[in-house]
């Protein structure tokens, strides 16, 4: 199947091998996970997709948004790096704004992996 996919996921690992975004998305619901799973598939099948799904943050960094239960909105940073999307941070967007901790959080993960 990952012949099909124009730009197949990956986890970004820290260098004791933990992943964030994995690690955030066990901790989600079924349901949740369900719906951001087939949102990072639609981005890796269908790339380059733009909004509603994705939007470029600027500097290489890209999101993509997902709306889980409770109308909660998700939101997965992810750079694309080679042939593939680095999915480097993950979090419940609880202000209009993305908040500047987690751009940076993923803007420091995406330059240890360009080093």
């Amino acid at each position: 199947m990952t012949e099909l996919k124009k730009l197949p996921a990956a986890f970004y690992a820290n260098s004791s091998g933990k992943e964030p975004v994995r690690e955030w998305l066990k901790d989600l619901s079924p349901e949740d996970r369900r719906i951001v799973g087939i949102d990072i598939a639609t981005a890796e099948y269908g790339w380059p997709v733009g909004m509603p799904l994705c939007k470029p943050m600027g500097k290489g960094l890209y999101e993509i948004r997902s709306v889980i239960s409770g109308g909660r909105i998700s939101r997965v940073l992810f750079a694309v790096i080679g042939k593939r999307m680095v999915l480097l941070h993950a979090f419940i967007k609880k202000t209009q704004k993305t908040p500047k901790p987690d751009l940076e959080t993923a803007h420091k993960r995406m330059k240890e992996l360009k080093i």
